[in-house]
């Protein structure tokens, strides 16, 4: 009760600090969340209207909350916002648009940012997702092998021969 009235004092004393806090926040994490976006959305990099759609609404749904947050990182909910807001769309989605991830599913791409571009483990990242750890792990080792395969990846042969194994020369 004394920590609400204490905030709601500093609040009064400093007007607009709410919106310059947002805007802190904003300027320091918007570059990478609107990187996995554009991944998530497989739209170019220099154009990518959907990808800028998708983190503005989660911009938004943070920001609603951003009085609320008491010691939650914004960054993990406005990532969570994000992956979720996906999700529920993910079938505008599934039509590739040219981006590194286009050869994956939606699920697959959704999973392959969380957990490599993201690093988020894989026990966060299947409760974020409702699935079991087993799946998540199942469907980034089979996203990884999609992309490898991919027409256009940069693999050598020898990148493709499995670890400590020799090859005929």
């Amino acid at each position: 009760m004394r920590e609400q009235r204490r905030h709601r004092a500093t609040a009064a004393r400093l007007p607009g600090a709410r919106e310059r806090d947002f805007e802190t926040y904003v300027a320091g994490a918007a570059g990478r969340l609107l990187h996995a976006a554009t991944l998530l959305t497989t739209e170019p990099p220099g154009r990518a209207p959907r990808a800028q759609a998708l983190l503005t609404a989660a911009l938004g749904a943070t920001y609603a909350r951003w009085d609320r947050l008491r010691g939650e990182d914004p960054y993990a909910l406005t990532r969570h916002e994000l992956a979720t807001r996906f999700a529920r769309a993910a079938w505008r989605f599934h039509r590739p648009r040219g981006g590194v991830l286009s050869p994956l599913a939606p699920l697959e791409r959704l999973v392959v940012v969380l957990r490599l571009y993201e690093g988020v483990a894989e026990e966060q990242t299947a409760a974020l997702l409702g699935l079991p750890v087993e799946r998540v792990r199942a469907t980034c080792a089979r996203s990884v092998t999609t992309l490898r395969r991919a027409p256009g990846t940069r693999s050598t042969p020898d990148a493709r021969r499995a670890p400590g194994t020799r090859g005929a020369s």
